[in-house]
């Protein structure tokens, strides 16, 4: 089963965490079942930027993204070529290693 690292971020995961998912299973839901809060203000419908993530390591194992997806993420705050939306990006065979973006351009947390 795959692995998901995800880097320290200040708030969400200060220690960082490595957790396990099963291929197909989107990075946010993955995210959000191990107790790490990924925003999700648009609940995972692909129509907002809150739960930006950039895949450090693994990125090529994921399915490309969508037009749509692009489209959303040209708005994303801290935008890098391996930038995705982590309600899109779903878990592949391989190991990734991932980054939250210290910022999101959602301006009211909305404490799902």
């Amino acid at each position: 089963m795959p692995q998901i690292i995800f880097l320290p971020h200040e708030e969400i995961c200060p220690e960082g965490a490595v957790i396990e998912a099963d291929p197909g299973t989107t990075i946010c839901d993955a995210a959000l079942a191990n107790d790490i809060e990924i925003e999700h203000a648009c609940e995972k419908s692909c129509a907002c930027t809150t739960c930006h993530v950039i895949i450090r390591e693994g990125f090529d194992s994921l399915e490309e993204s969508t037009e749509e997806e692009d489209d959303l993420l040209d708005k994303a705050w801290g935008l890098e070529p391996e930038s995705r939306l982590s309600c899109q990006a779903r878990v592949g065979e391989q190991d990734l290693v991932v980054e939250i973006p210290k910022y999101t351009i959602n301006m009211v947390s909305e404490n799902h």
